[in-house]
């Protein structure tokens, strides 16, 4: 039945492309294309879930797509693809010792307002991290210093090494403006909405927002077009506020769309449908990997709170029914320790082999059994062990129907175990506030991405302290000390001591896999789908052409922001 409406969706998409093809001719752009040139104008959309409420790149939640990466920069962009540093910002770095890291600016560097950038901004910013709220608070904990040597030159000193997270903050947290920043109260900082005439240093720079958009005009004075020898070819972006998935796939068939990350029903036929749609491989499973997608349960709620339930839950759930039935095998069945294909060096085989749970409805039941949860009232599903029943809730966000009928399927298959649950899905921003706040019994999350390192990812997995609200990390409010002095050891690891991390990481995989915090389900595609309709030379995997294509938060300072500099026109019809 899933299938066969998967098909009606994209009968009456094609339906829609075939109505738009008979409007009128000429380069007038359609109410949902706007009064901007089309040809100069990408079309973007499959980040934004609400009205676009601000462009402060601190807010990291919920900043307006491209708020990182066009109007803020980082020191370096990582490219997940070649699993190398990019200087961006930045000309050079080195650690002159164990404790003492120095970063040197390329010359010339500008603000969009035509101020230079110094290692003075470098400072401000790192050190806008004493306020408590800052997302990289926790790190500057453990910096002793900041100073900036010359105009160019910032030096870090450390308390203790860090060189995991400062590996990561310095391309995921981009540099800001001092002459703008300073004086703001924390507040400010954190809450502003900072849509006013914003100053940054990217290729990019506000130009109007409404409920429904986000719009960037090209920024002609970036340093980048003579340092880089970089030109980003769209004069607009146009990022397009989401409804729901199937909304998007009318969208990028009649032409609206450019660029799509959303996940897009029955992507398989489309691309070979002759609708000028394109993916980055040609064949499945179409798209990239980009994060893992958990079950999520809440281990302050009885029975999540008990390992042995988490663990017969783990082995009652068909992720290959999903893989299979929704996804059409476009995505991939995750390894039980969830981490991404481009982190299997760091994967202890024999873990796996003895600890990492597979779907067996037998195993769940025994497990159940053993653990004191049982049937005892006959009505097919397991009592706590006082007695009272096991009743779920899965919150997966409306709209996002991959998602939701994921946890249909999860709730089905939980069933045949004997455990009960009721697959929910409130509005994304409900989701977001349960999730923080801890008010939920499951939900599906993917909120790690494509990092040089796994640190980031167990950090997510087992972070403390556990906090009133968790806004990026450890949102099962999982405490387990042992495991987080592993993390904060896997910390104080060198990037590029594999032994040594392996070592770390070969613990907090048994410990993982043990307890299950986390329910690793499957690899999310990096969801791309691209129109060559107005654009072509896209991403894709023929050689020169390995870039990220999204427009995903955190994407562009991976490597995704050259796309928009590779991108050519493309030929007009006669």
């Amino acid at each position: 039945m899933r299938q066969r409406k998967r098909f009606l969706t994209i009968l009456v998409a094609a339906g829609l492309l075939a109505a738009a093809c008979t409007g009128a001719e000429g380069d007038g752009a359609s109410s949902s294309t706007g009064s901007y040139p089309r040809n100069e104008t990408l079309f973007t959309s499959g980040t934004q879930w609400g009205p676009p409420s601000n462009a402060n790149p601190f807010r990291q939640n919920d900043y307006a797509t491209g708020t990182v990466g066009l109007l803020y920069e980082t020191l370096f962009l990582y490219d997940p693809l070649t699993d190398k540093f990019e200087p961006w910002l930045a000309d050079s770095e080195k650690w002159v010792d164990d404790k003492t890291y120095e970063v040197t600016l390329r010359d010339g560097l500008t603000w969009s307002d035509g101020k230079p950038i110094t290692a003075d901004d470098v400072a401000f910013t790192i050190n806008l991290g004493k306020m408590k709220t800052v997302p990289y608070n926790p790190l500057f904990g453990s910096i002793e210093s900041v100073t900036a040597v010359d105009d160019r030159t910032t030096k870090v000193t450390f308390e203790e090494p860090h060189y995991q997270q400062w590996a990561n903050w310095v391309y995921f947290n981009p540099i800001v403006p001092k002459h703008v920043w300073e004086g703001k109260s924390e507040k400010d900082v954190m809450q502003g909405a900072n849509f006013d005439k914003p100053v940054g240093s990217g290729p990019y720079v506000v130009e109007t927002h409404d409920q429904d958009r986000m719009v960037w005009k090209k920024n002609d004075k970036w340093w980048g077009k003579d340092a880089l020898g970089m030109d980003m070819k769209p004069n607009y972006i146009i990022d397009i506020v989401n409804t729901s998935n199937e909304a998007a796939l009318g969208q990028v068939l009649q032409g609206d769309i450019d660029l799509s990350n959303n996940f897009l029903p029955g992507i398989a036929s489309l691309v070979k449908g002759g609708y000028k749609l394109q993916t980055y491989f040609k064949d499945a499973p179409y798209m990239l990997a980009a994060n893992t997608t958990w079950l999520i349960p809440n281990t302050t709620k009885a029975p999540m709170n008990d390992a042995a339930f988490r663990r017969a839950l783990a082995y009652s759930i068909d992720t290959d029914k999903i893989v299979n039935s929704v996804y059409s095998n476009i995505v991939e069945k995750a390894n039980p320790t969830g981490l991404l294909p481009i982190w299997d060096k760091y994967i202890d085989k024999g873990t796996v082999d003895e600890l990492g749970p597979t779907f067996d409805t037998g195993q769940a039941k025994t497990l159940l059994s053993q653990a004191g949860y049982r049937d005892t009232n006959g009505d097919g599903f397991v009592e706590n062990k006082d007695g009272s029943p096991v009743t779920l809730k899965l919150a997966t966000p409306s709209g996002w129907t991959d998602w939701n009928e994921a946890a249909r399927v999860i709730a089905d298959s939980a069933k045949a175990a004997g455990i009960q649950i009721t697959s929910e899905t409130p509005a994304a921003e409900v989701v977001q506030d349960q999730r923080e706040s801890g008010q939920f019994d499951l939900i599906l999350n993917n909120d790690r991405q494509m990092d040089n390192t796994p640190w980031r990812y167990y950090e997510y997995v087992f972070g403390l302290p556990v906090l009133e609200k968790q806004t990026t990390i450890n949102y099962g409010r999982y405490e387990n000390q042992q495991a987080w002095d592993l993390v904060t050891q896997l910390d104080a690891t060198k990037v590029d001591d594999l032994a040594g991390m392996n070592a770390v990481t070969k613990q907090l995989q048994q410990i993982q896999l043990t307890d299950e915090p986390v329910i690793p389900l499957w690899y999310n595609g990096l969801w791309s789908q691209y129109s060559n309709s107005v654009w072509t030379n896209w991403p894709s995997d023929a050689e020169g052409a390995q870039v990220l294509p999204t427009m995903w938060h955190g994407y562009l300072q991976r490597g995704a922001i050259k796309m928009l500099a590779e991108l050519k026109p493309a030929p007009q019809e006669k």
